[in-house]
């Protein structure tokens, strides 16, 4: 391999990181040898668009939107990272049909999401949001009414992937009780216990904790019947979207005294940025935590989310792998010396790749590797060949009509 044209191969590659994904990123992918910008806010569709025009890697968090209008302006993107674990805000599927593959970081801020959840539930239990607020404000309120332990109590989790598990285990740790309640059947960790529903999950739970996706399944889940199946007196916490649950159902569950409190820290519409105000019909009821969708943002883990997902933009632009992307077949690879790896996302139709091999073998090229992953729409190839005219055959290859996008890796 030619070192010194792969490392200009790189230098072409710009990539841009914004909202204010921690330099560590920026750091990492730059001694990889890119190119790359970063901003502090979330750009507007419009503004993205005309941004997007010098780079071909994207970087995001929770604010930005990445629509289909974005996508079909953005063809030449080869690859979108979500600095966060949803990517509800990427229209995954048009990112998929134009080749780019989307990663994310499911597993970084797991334990800052866990530990935040904790303190709500002790600052709920021992109210103290609103002693601390009167304190301020002079007032002392020592008194021992409506201020319990969570020792003994139960914790009810809704969702029971890594955060949800990992809250499992730290809530045990605290002497508490942990039910949890899952679409699909999870291996319970310590003692907790697997509900049959979610109904039976809030009738016995003092605490409930939701820790699901943004899906069509999920949007409403928790309403006014929900809330009306919680015991009295218990406590609702939402980490985990803001759709979950309709907050208007909510502010009456709190004002009839049937719940005892909430912590919410994400919202239906959220501001988007710092600068804008915010505004929820849950602002002033008594023993309410609302915190500006700060789940996952410690040091920690936004460090660690920085390196998860600029290793996820180095293996895939340098050696191929897409591991972990979450539209895109995926495929592990190591590098290889002595041949060019071509990278070819096509359609997922009969005869592709005997397609591919004939134009390879026409050009008298030699494959030493071939692998192949695919879905219902899409095949992701990786070849690596010996061949002495490496951007003919990629040109070859990207005349073909099930061609969705063909460049050399290295």
């Amino acid at each position: 391999m030619d070192v010194k044209k792969n490392q200009d191969h790189e230098k072409n590659i710009k990539i841009l990181l914004v909202e204010n994904i921690h330099t560590i990123a920026k750091t990492r992918l730059e001694e990889e040898g890119f190119e790359v910008d970063l901003i502090s806010y979330a750009p507007g569709e419009d503004e993205l668009i005309a941004m997007l025009k010098k780079y071909q890697v994207l970087g995001i968090r929770s604010k930005t939107e990445i629509t289909q209008k974005v996508i079909q302006n953005s063809q030449h993107l080869i690859a979108i990272g979500a600095f966060c674990i949803g990517t509800n805000q990427i229209q995954l599927q048009e990112a998929k049909n134009s080749g780019i593959p989307v990663f994310n970081a499911p597993h970084a801020n797991t334990r800052s999401v866990a530990e935040l959840v904790i303190a709500e539930m002790i600052s709920l239990s021992r109210q103290l949001g609103d002693r601390n607020m009167k304190a301020h404000a002079g007032d002392w309120m020592k008194t021992a009414e409506g201020s319990k332990e969570v020792r003994g109590k139960v914790l009810g989790i809704v969702g029971y992937g890594h955060i949800g598990s990992q809250l499992s285990i730290l809530a045990e740790a605290m002497g508490m009780k942990v039910i949890f309640y899952d679409v699909i059947k999870k291996l319970p960790l310590g003692n907790a216990r697997a509900m049959r529903s979610i109904e039976e999950l809030l009738e016995n739970a003092d605490f409930v904790s939701l820790h699901v996706p943004e899906t069509p399944q999920t949007k409403n889940m928790i309403a006014e019947k929900e809330l009306s199946l919680m015991k009295k007196g218990s406590y609702l916490i939402n980490a985990s979207r803001g759709t979950v649950v309709v907050i208007e159902d909510l502010v009456e569950g709190l004002k009839s005294k049937h719940l005892a409190g909430c912590a919410i820290d994400v919202f239906p519409h959220e501001p988007s940025s710092n600068k804008e105000k915010f505004e929820s019909p849950l602002q002033g009821l008594s023993n309410v935590i609302l915190t500006p969708h700060i789940g996952g943002s410690t040091e920690e883990a936004q460090y660690s989310i920085g390196i998860e997902v600029s290793e996820s933009f180095r293996k895939f632009l340098k050696v191929g792998s897409t591991a972990g992307a979450v539209n895109f077949p995926n495929i592990d690879l190591i590098p290889q010396q002595g041949v060019k790896r071509i990278q070819n996302v096509h359609k997922n139709e009969p005869g592709v790749l005997g397609e591919i091999n004939g134009i390879i073998s026409k050009a008298g090229a030699n494959i030493q590797g071939q692998f192949l992953s695919t879905d219902e729409k899409i095949g992701y190839l990786i070849m690596d060949v010996e061949s002495e005219n490496i951007e003919n055959l990629v040109k070859d290859i990207e005349k073909s009509s099930r061609n969705i996008r063909t460049r050399v890796v290295f």
